[in-house]
């Protein structure tokens, strides 16, 4: 009894990291050929597994591309938004969540940004990858609010800024980010992207 369920949980750990490798490869792919480019065929390719292989671990390729939404967004909140939280409420807070949102969208070793590249691609395109796709976003886009709407009541904004326009405002410049920096290979594109977002932020 013991031995089996110790066997099952090896198992389930080892599942676990194979279902992990698999999705980092799948990121790795998304980032050069978008989420659309994510096949069985060249992702089993990738990871040096068989089809049936991958498959086992996800069902389907709809899984599979809503598993790697998922996973990037864990990423992303670890990387983007939780770093933000150590600072006090307010423009400290959004300022260092923009600038890290930069810094992801703006380097060239990270797949980029899937809620930027991912609109893109699911903009017009009704599926369950859309709806985990948008979900993901809208948790983000929440996130930025608040800390706008924070950085009114701490006084720190003027307070008759216009919370949607200021979001729509930086949402375009991250949006340009990704299209200078990543398309044209515009090597300032960081520092410009910066000094427009501080320039929102003076009273």
């Amino acid at each position: 009894m013991v031995t089996a369920e110790k066997s099952t949980l090896a198992d389930y750990a080892k599942g676990a990291v194979t279902k992990a490798f698999i999705l980092q490869g799948a990121i790795e792919i998304a980032g050069k050929e978008g989420l659309e480019g994510i096949t069985i065929g060249n992702l089993a390719e990738r990871v040096e597994m068989s089809k049936s292989g991958v498959f086992a671990h996800f069902g389907s390729r709809d899984e599979l591309l809503i598993e790697v939404i998922k996973e990037y967004y864990r990423r992303f909140e670890r990387d983007v938004f939780e770093p933000a939280l150590s600072l006090p409420k307010g423009l400290p807070r959004l300022r260092k969540m923009i600038r890290n949102w930069i810094d992801v969208s703006s380097d060239k070793n990270s797949p980029g940004c899937f809620f930027i590249s991912g609109a893109i691609e699911y903009d017009d395109r009704p599926s369950h990858i859309r709806e985990e796709l948008f979900k993901s976003v809208e948790v983000w886009r929440n996130a930025i609010r608040r800390a706008i709407k924070e950085s009114i009541e701490e006084g720190q904004l003027k307070s008759d800024t216009n919370v949607e326009q200021m979001l729509f405002q930086i949402y375009s410049v991250v949006l340009g980010v990704h299209h200078d920096a990543r398309f044209l290979k515009i090597r300032q594109t960081k520092e410009i992207a910066n000094k427009v977002i501080e320039a929102l932020f003076i009273h």
